[in-house]
């Protein structure tokens, strides 16, 4: 009996033992892949500068999950122990978990199958580790890492690490005033690298002058060797800052500068009494993206009968690289109050992986898919982000369903007024009153059919000519006069209306048809408008010339082309409706009504057309501000984005210039050998607009800057000014001002006395 009762710790041991090795092998897996992960980063961090903090942040996000796998493995549970070696080993009968539990615990056919485990765990372990670790994956992963690590290495740029030694020195431009002994130490060589920022996603470079070009938030690097050593390093003039250069360590003559650019200075080195001349740094800020729709037009109408879709292409480009993009669409449904808003963005962003500089995008505007049926609208534009996170929207473009059908209130039709005047009809009842007489023609005689016919396009034409006095069209003498009868009023008419802009006054009580005798041509003289008349039979040659000097300037109704205050898209739209309301009357005054009702239907279409053009969008939303975490920001006094907006303006100089002027003096009493202390003072001045312009303008006021500075180092230096090139700092100081007012001069009149006297009136 005492061989069948075996101790716990003797019937665990064995599973310790396998668990410890499993343990074993999975961290050794791990490790691999650990080593492949740290090479990559490894290779990042030497061959990429500027992904360093990246690579950083990568490696300690690495480690924390490396240790926290680690801590899961060698805690894992001997219970899981257990039934891994029961699905990896069918022998073990699901009965590992046997060898856990304590002796007094077990029964007797217990106590028989844990001697059966413990007899089968060491042959099982002879033929082979009791928990094996699959090695394939975990070596596929580890040459996948070192192969990426050498592609980043070969990918590396190189212009970056091997600038500075291969750069060669920049031909700098140094000044002694007063001279310094020989045995003083100088300025012998001086180096530039520039390393940009990595949004621009180039490699560093070496400038090939002075004054070089680089983009915003570059670092720039300076690197001097000096002669001999020195106790004083050199200091480094860079705009109003001085920056005293560091030594490198183990080089006692050699110093090196950094600093990050983000506004364009002026620089200059200086050793003891070792000067050099300034040059320009300009620095160029990134540039928001630029987008260009080429298609769809502004407005988009699709037509009943089309598909429902549009295609835009939009053209992005970007100076450094495009990061997203994408298409905002606002979807308006309803009609009147009832009109409900609603925001789909669609992402853009696919063919942006790459970051490329310039991109088109195609996206479809599917209408059902956004919820669209007949008579909606919707407003889209495109939104595009640079790798500097700079955003640029494009202008809002219109599309629009066209809606064939016009529900009408059964509330407006009950409380209708025939308000309007008999004679006025809509388009629409035009159209109705055309079926109703094809529907009775067979039963009318042709008299009849041709009188009913010749009323409705009487009120077609009338129809016609209040729309044409949108186009100048004011009178019309070439067609049609009264009807035989008035025409009869079965319903109340219904204008389909261009918005605002063909709302008509019907406040008249009634109207005939419109005829005009020779005294009113289509209008009344007191109108308002100055309109021409022909002279009377006898007119002096003063009247008729007076006739003809005023002709330019006297408004004509009958005048198409400037009588109207349409946009030409609508005004194109009107003149197809005039054209087709046209060929409607003329069919209806012959008595052929069936050829007439294609017209009026096309007329009645363009004219919907307008109407849904003319209107204007406001989009009914307000701000919504994001909600605010008040238990991390209640109480805490973080003011963060709490300051107040600010606004900057680069203001126009004085048109006076008084340190200018007060500097051009001065170089005129230095013409006259006429030098002062103040002279120097009022070079000064003048020298700091000067430096402002050379900001702007190296080319031109930089060699000018130069001179200056010598000149004024001279003078205090008692030295004659006859030196200096003083016409050239003259032509810089004169450029900086402004412009001399025009003098007056005599104007040689043209005409007559009586085109002066016109003018004269004119301009009071």
């Amino acid at each position: 009996m005492s061989t069948l009762l075996a101790s716990p710790v003797s019937a665990a041991a064995p599973l310790r033992a396998a668990a410890r090795a499993w343990a074993l092998r999975r961290t050794a897996t791990g490790l691999l892949l650990a080593t492949g992960a740290a090479a990559v980063l490894a290779v990042a961090a030497v061959a990429w500068p500027m992904a360093r903090p990246a690579v950083y942040l990568a490696a300690g996000l690495g480690l924390l999950a490396g240790a926290w796998w680690l801590w899961r493995i060698w805690q894992e549970p001997l219970e899981g122990v257990a039934r891994h070696l029961n699905r990896q080993h069918p022998a073990l009968e699901d009965s590992a978990a046997l060898l856990l539990r304590p002796a007094e615990e077990l029964n007797l056919l217990e106590h028989l199958q844990q001697q059966r485990l413990l007899s089968r765990l060491p042959e099982l372990s002879a033929a082979g580790p009791l928990l094996p670790v699959r090695w394939r994956p975990y070596g596929l992963g580890l040459a996948g890492l070192l192969l990426l690590a050498a592609g980043l290495w070969w990918a590396r740029p190189v212009a970056g690490t091997s600038a500075p030694a291969a750069g060669q020195p920049l031909p700098l431009h140094f000044t002694e005033t007063p001279a310094q002994p020989a045995t003083a130490p100088r300025i012998t060589e001086t180096r530039l690298l520039v390393q940009p920022p990595a949004y621009t996603r180039r490699a560093a470079f070496t400038p090939t002058s002075p004054s070089f070009r680089c983009p915003q938030q570059s670092r720039v690097q300076w690197r001097l060797t000096v002669s001999g050593p020195t106790q004083t390093p050199p200091v480094l003039e860079l705009g109003t800052q001085r920056i005293k250069l560091r030594p490198v360590a183990g080089q006692p003559t050699r110093f090196v500068a950094e600093q990050q650019l983000k506004a364009s200075a002026l620089y200059r080195l200086r050793l003891g009494n070792q000067v050099s001349d300034e040059y320009a740094i300009e620095v160029q800020p990134d540039q928001a993206p630029t987008i260009r729709i080429v298609s769809p037009k502004a407005y988009t109408l699709v037509e009943f009968g089309r598909p429902p879709q549009v295609a835009i292409q939009a053209q992005l480009r970007d100076d450094y690289g495009l990061a997203r993009a994408r298409l905002v669409a606002t979807v308006a449904q309803g009609q009147g109050e009832g009109v409900k808003f609603r925001e789909v963005v669609t992402d853009l962003s696919a063919p942006l992986a790459g970051q490329p500089a310039a991109a088109t995008v195609r996206p479809v505007l599917r209408l059902p898919a956004l919820g669209l049926t007949y008579g909606d609208e919707v407003y889209f534009y495109v939104q595009a982000w640079d790798n500097q996170q700079h955003m640029t929207r494009s202008d809002t473009y219109l599309v629009q369903w066209e809606d064939t059908t016009v529900q009408e209130s059964a509330l407006d039709v009950s409380l209708g007024v025939n308000t309007a005047p008999a004679y006025f009809r809509s388009q629409r009842q035009i159209i109705i009153d055309t079926e109703k007489l094809l529907a009775e023609q067979r039963t009318l005689a042709p008299a009849t059919l041709l009188e009913r016919a010749n009323t409705i396009g009487f009120d077609q034409k009338v129809l016609r000519m209040r729309y044409g006095k949108f186009l100048g069209e004011e009178a019309d003498e070439t067609i049609g006069g009264a009807p035989p009868g008035p025409p009869t009023a079965d319903a109340p008419a219904e204008e389909p209306g261009l918005g605002s802009v063909v709302a008509e006054d019907h406040t008249e009580a009634e109207a005939k048809p419109e005829q005009h005798s020779a005294d009113e041509p289509g209008h009344s003289p007191d109108d308002g408008h100055d309109h021409h008349s022909p002279a009377p039979a006898g007119a002096t040659d003063y009247e008729a010339r007076t006739a003809e000097l005023m002709d330019p300037y006297i408004h004509h109704h009958d005048d198409a082309e400037t009588a109207d205050f349409l946009e030409p898209t609508v005004k194109a739209k009107l003149q197809a409706v005039l054209s087709q309301m046209w060929e409607s009357e003329l069919r209806l005054r012959t008595g052929r009504p069936r050829e007439a009702l294609p017209y009026e239907y096309r007329a009645l279409r363009l004219l919907k057309e307008v109407q849904q053009q003319t209107r204007a969008y406001v989009k009914k939303a307000g701000f919504t501000p994001p909600p605010m975490p008040e238990a991390t920001t209640r109480l805490t006094g973080d003011l963060a984005g709490a300051a107040a907006t600010t606004r900057r303006a680069q203001l126009p100089p004085s048109s006076q210039q008084p340190a200018v002027r007060a500097a051009l003096g001065a170089l005129a009493q230095l013409r006259q050998n006429n030098a002062a202390a103040r002279t120097a003072a009022a070079l000064e001045q003048g020298g700091q607009q000067l430096a402002q312009a050379a900001l702007r303008q190296p080319s031109t006021y930089l060699g000018a800057l130069r001179e200056l500075r010598l000149l004024t180092a001279g003078l205090r230096a008692k030295q004659p000014a006859a030196r200096y090139n003083l016409p050239l700092i003259e032509r810089a100081f004169t450029s900086l001002l402004p412009p001399p007012p025009a003098a007056p001069v005599r104007t040689t009149r043209s005409g007559n006395q009586l085109t002066r006297r016109y003018f004269q009136e004119l301009s009071r």
